[in-house]
């Protein structure tokens, strides 16, 4: 499955500031949508490398009415980009089906007893360390095992939460708090996180690995290496992308799956 990028925010590292009007979402949430996306992902803070946080009252301010909007123009399901329970509970009272969650829920302690009470899938995500932060020198043992082991904990959190088991899927997190190594070790081994039982999600779509695997490159023009990394993960085992050119994207996910199921 596709997921498509709204970001929602002035800052964001690829398209922040374009789609700040909810008018503008919306018609972008449709186009998103007539080019092969099967979820909409709305993000209203972001989580580049260095960003600051901001409250749930701003974040609420800019998504909420896009999601509005959007619930009005598009028929594929809405996801909503946060890790604070306020904002997920307001997102799913306007129409969203489904939280992706950058910090797992560890950023917000209400976060688990929240998703339980709302019954809506979660993606929880492996990070490092903060957004503001996560990118000064993130050390591992060994990143995919211990991505796997995060997970264990964080599954169990769920559980604990009365979280369903077939409400979960779990992100590695490329780009969040991992070296250019790492992140290339992730789609290396994506395959590893078969054992954890959970739908995958890959999110490599325009992250400065790529970038800088080519070179320097700005995000915009890292559309094939986006291309690349996609094929790599939907190879080793991802159910879910999450992607900023969902045109172009759709088409290597046809060829990918192709690949993998045999046409």
């Amino acid at each position: 499955m596709i997921m498509g990028i709204l970001n929602v925010t002035p800052d964001s590292f690829s398209d922040g500031g374009r789609y700040l009007n909810p008018h503008q979402a919306a018609e972008r949430a449709l186009r998103l949508q007539e080019e092969g996306a099967d979820w909409i992902d709305i993000g209203g803070e972001s989580t580049r490398p260095g960003a600051k946080p901001v409250s749930a009252s701003e974040e609420k301010k800019r998504i909420l009415p896009v999601i509005k909007a959007c619930v009005k123009k598009i028929r594929v399901p809405i996801s909503v980009d946060t890790y604070k329970a306020e904002v997920a509970r307001a997102a799913v009272g306007e129409g969203a089906q489904m939280v992706n969650d950058v910090s797992a829920m560890t950023m917000d302690s209400k976060m688990g007893k929240t998703i339980s009470l709302l019954k809506v899938p979660i993606v929880l995500m492996h990070m490092k360390g903060k957004p503001a932060t996560m990118q000064k020198n993130p050390v591992y043992r060994d990143v995919v095992g211990d991505v796997v082991s995060y997970f264990r904990g964080r599954l169990e959190e769920a559980r604990q939460r009365g979280i369903g088991e077939d409400r979960i899927l779990i992100d590695p997190g490329f780009g969040f708090g991992k070296s250019d190594s790492h992140n290339l070790s992730i789609l290396r081994r994506m395959w590893e996180l078969k054992v954890l039982g959970k739908p995958i999600v890959s999110g490599p779509s325009r992250k400065g690995t790529l970038g800088r695997l080519l070179g320097g490159l700005p995000p915009e023009e890292r559309v094939e290496a986006t291309a690349a990394a996609v094929t790599a993960s939907i190879l080793k085992g991802a159910d879910f992308v999450r992607v900023h050119d969902v045109q172009s994207m759709a088409r290597v996910v046809k060829i990918a799956d192709a690949l993998r199921y045999g046409g």
